[in-house]
């Protein structure tokens, strides 16, 4: 990319963080001291502040879900609830941090990542999502192949025609935002359900860097959450090929499902949701949900979470527990057919 090209796409990539990576080491440290007994409120709970710990990075999709819901939080709970965030291992340790400390007063917000992760992790072995106690989806991104514009490639069948080609002078690279992440799962997913051939992977340090080399034509395509495409977009820096949830998103009228365009079997969407360690007290649960409805529910806070594309989140316990397993089941699949490993 030329460096104005660069100078000029960076205040498009202040909202956006860079996922940490932490060194196996460290990810060690931090599930070595992982403790089974339930975490028990207090009567009076909250009696203190609250903490939602997110394993970002600033400014990321899940960092900006939990800042949207701090203040109603706080409001419904008459207590300050903070975000805190432990970047690392693409969010392993700040759920082994949660796990650990067994507190109602810290809870973690996770992105589809941490269904991911235990598939991909091998040693040690992360928290596993279905231990922790599911609170309420805060929100549900459906992701967008893109291209770069100089690309011969408008629609899907364009997109496959296309990506067959490539295998002629080398094969189709595709960017992500970090091996074993869920862009990366997703794209290899695509892939199987659309019939093509081998791709490469080219693996950036999060969304951010993953998107500046498609908009500079570094890599052709990218698959990845609508909030963070949909300003390039906008802006005709790449070119929006197909959703990947199971309805046209409002943002993007005019950009085809996958579904409706007959890829069989593929509805993928990423989800931010709220959780608390395990067994915690049923009724801190019911208190938090009601609490994270209520905020969800404000206009303003839709506002926010809507005006790039996402899809407000909400419902039961139940809801997030379903998509939680669902996702961990499905991800284990894609991750053993494509033997993925992170890096």
């Amino acid at each position: 990319m030329h460096h104005a090209n660069r100078r000029a796409s960076r205040r498009d990539f202040m909202h956006m963080a860079v996922a940490g990576a932490a060194a196996a080491a460290t990810v060690g440290s931090g599930l070595a001291m992982l403790s089974p007994v339930p975490a028990r409120a207090d009567p009076q709970w909250p009696a203190k502040p609250v903490s939602l710990i997110v394993g970002y990075p600033p400014g990321g999709l899940t960092d900006m879900g939990a800042r949207f819901v701090t203040t109603g939080l706080s409001t419904a709970l008459h207590q300050t609830v903070l975000v805190e965030n432990k970047p690392g291992a693409s969010g392993n340790l700040a759920a082994a941090e949660v796990m650990r400390a067994n507190d109602p007063y810290k809870l973690l917000v996770a992105n589809t990542s941490f269904t991911i992760n235990p598939h991909t992790f091998t040693s040690p072995a992360p928290p596993s999502p279905t231990d922790f106690t599911p609170v309420g989806m805060i929100l549900e991104s459906q992701l967008v192949l893109c291209v770069n514009p100089s690309l011969p490639v408008k629609t899907l069948a364009e997109f496959v025609a296309w990506a067959r080609a490539q295998t002629q002078d080398g094969g189709l690279s595709y960017a992500t935002g970090g091996s074993g992440g869920n862009t990366h799962l997703a794209m290899e997913h695509f892939r199987e359900r659309t019939g093509l051939p081998a791709m490469t992977q080219v693996p950036y340090k999060g969304s951010a860097p993953a998107i500046q080399d498609v908009v500079g034509n570094q890599v052709p395509c990218i698959m990845d959450a609508a909030s963070l495409l949909i300003p390039f977009i906008q802006a005709g820096k790449v070119r929006p090929v197909v959703v990947t949830g199971g309805r046209r998103l409002p943002a993007l009228p005019d950009v085809p499902t996958a579904t409706e365009l007959g890829v069989k079997d593929f509805n993928v969407t990423v989800f931010v949701g709220l959780y608390g360690p395990p067994r915690l007290d049923p009724a801190i649960v019911k208190q938090l949900n009601a609490a994270l409805n209520g905020t969800l529910a404000s206009p303003a806070v839709s506002a926010l979470i809507t005006k790039n594309g996402d899809l407000v989140g909400g419902g039961t316990p139940e809801r997030l527990g379903t998509v939680t397993r669902d996702n961990y089941k499905l991800w284990g699949e894609i991750v053993r057919k494509n033997n993925i490993r992170a890096t």
